[in-house]
């Protein structure tokens, strides 16, 4: 079983919601995820976020959902760190 630990992301987003809300908002996404979030450049109307996840097991396309809920756009994937485990590992993990 293939898991994605951390992701990398350059994203795009208007100033509302502030970074504070974004962060809480994809963090809610899946237990235990923590997000770390820096800005890289303000304009009139955007800021250009690094924003990383970490967490056991991060499921990209409820993080983009909801990067696309919030108004904003993924522009790349910057890094990100993934585990291949056994299903042995897996279930004592489970």
């Amino acid at each position: 079983m293939i898991l994605t630990k951390r992701l990398v992301l350059d994203i795009l987003k208007p100033h509302h919601p502030d970074i504070l809300e974004f962060a809480r908002t994809i963090a809610a996404r899946g237990a235990g995820y923590q997000v770390k979030i820096k800005v890289l450049e303000i304009d009139e109307n955007t800021e250009t976020l690094e924003v990383i996840i970490e967490g056991n097991n991060i499921e990209f396309e409820l993080i983009t959902s909801s990067i696309k809920e919030m108004g904003a756009s993924l522009h790349s994937i910057d890094g990100v760190d993934v585990v291949n485990i056994s299903d042995t590992e897996s279930a004592i993990r489970d």
